[in-house]
């Protein structure tokens, strides 16, 4: 009985990723073994996706107004060829995203897939749709789930607060963390949503929903490692006109493997900026670049974001033409800055880029739950891509300014 106790308590004291696993081998197994059961384990994971419908509005607002205001004015002038870096690095992560997409197209079962969608007739009708999202109430934005319009008031509140009192900025800043503390919360209860959710989809529909799962992460992962080892090494090769693979394989090796275990780019920060120390980079400028890397430069997130959002499209039988899928890209670049400092921020965010194509929200918070169920290997080496490539674009700038030989001492 004590040795019962103490595995449930080391169960309950470890990581998020091991519990996770355990609640799918859990939903598996009760599945398999009593199917009229898991069933009704199916009200954990309906519970689950509630909280996250209910979260997801509120955070994204708090957490883009905030960065927003919050970020600071610098003078360098490497910061405007790091910015460039990080805003082409997530567009370029998104158009790859794209392309494995079409080229690999995923299907997921989801249980609310008899809901009926409208599809866009094409990129006019998303435009059009776009503008008058972007101008709703902001209430009527929050209450009924339109992140587009929660999108638009958080940039334009957070430019506006950026003149506002110190105390205020604090506020701000005070607000975020709460909010940030409440899907935490929500999250800690992912391994028996995630239970529910794997339970009831195995018992309605078999294993052809797992499969389906695995050929998800196939995409996501291959679509990271083609940015990791491809995109990236030659966004660096035309910045610096140098073999880019001894700089990227170090931040791969020194930052990407700390960043796979923690799953926060928030936590791998001063292992990045004690890396750029290594590297004797510019301190005025990694000081700035990477906590700001940390924030806006999510190619990892925008992969997630388009892939995930595309599954939903696939599965309803939408059809995307070229011009909406740059389009899907532009805004999956531009949403993934706001799944920065919260574990599985960008999974949240799918709605957002769902509602380009009249994906019912229903729909969307499904195919989250659904990143969940893959997000032990989806999260953490999307962090893994976001973490590394902050030293990398850094590193990139200051050789590029300096003229500096990357060789193998320097890289550590």
């Amino acid at each position: 009985m004590n040795k019962t106790a103490g595995l449930f308590k080391k169960i309950a004291s470890g990581s998020l990723v091991m519990q996770i696993m355990i609640g799918i081998l859990a939903g598996i197994t009760i599945a398999v073994v009593a199917p009229g059961a898991a069933q009704s384990a199916g009200l954990l994971g309906n519970l689950f996706v509630g909280g996250l419908k209910a979260v997801a509005p509120i955070l994204v607002f708090v957490i883009v107004a905030g960065s927003i205001a919050n970020q600071r004015k610098n003078a360098h002038t490497n910061m405007r060829s790091i910015v460039f870096l990080y805003l082409a690095g997530t567009f370029m992560a998104a158009l790859v995203a794209v392309t494995m997409s079409f080229l690999f197209p995923t299907q997921l079962t989801l249980v609310a897939t008899n809901t009926t969608a409208t599809p866009p007739d094409g990129i006019g009708q998303v435009l059009h749709t776009l503008l008058f999202k972007m101008v709703d109430n902001p209430v009527h934005a929050l209450v009924e789930g339109n992140f587009l319009g929660i999108l638009a008031w958080a940039i334009a509140l957070g430019f506006s607060f950026q003149h506002a009192s110190e105390s205020m900025k604090t506020i701000l800043n005070d607000i975020s963390e709460g909010v940030s503390s409440v899907v935490r919360l929500v999250i800690r209860f992912a391994p028996l949503g995630i239970f529910g959710l794997v339970a009831k989809t195995i018992a309605t529909t078999g294993f052809s929903a797992l499969a389906g799962y695995t050929h998800l992460l196939q995409v996501l992962l291959g679509s990271m490692l083609i940015i990791a080892l491809v995109v990236n090494p030659l966004i660096v090769f035309i910045k610096t006109g140098r073999n880019p693979y001894p700089l990227v394989f170090t931040c791969l090796r020194e930052s990407g493997v700390t960043a796979f275990f923690t799953r926060s780019s928030a936590a791998n920060i001063p292992v990045n900026m004690d890396l750029c120390k290594r590297l004797k980079l510019n301190a005025d400028t990694y000081s700035v670049s990477i906590p700001l890397g940390a924030t806006v430069n999510m190619g990892g997130a925008a992969i997630t974001i388009t892939i995930l959002t595309l599954a939903a499209v696939h599965t309803l039988g939408i059809q995307v033409d070229i011009a909406t899928a740059l389009l899907l890209s532009l805004v999956a670049s531009v949403s993934a800055c706001g799944a920065s400092g919260v574990a599985g921020g960008s999974l949240l965010l799918i709605p957002l880029a769902c509602s380009l194509f009249g994906v019912p929200n229903d729909i969307s918070m499904e195919v989250v739950a659904a990143g969940f169920i893959i997000g032990v290997l989806q999260d953490s080496a999307e962090t893994a891509l976001n973490s590394s490539t902050d030293v990398l674009f850094t590193a990139a700038a200051d050789i590029a300014a300096t003229g500096a030989v990357m060789t193998e001492n320097r890289a550590v």
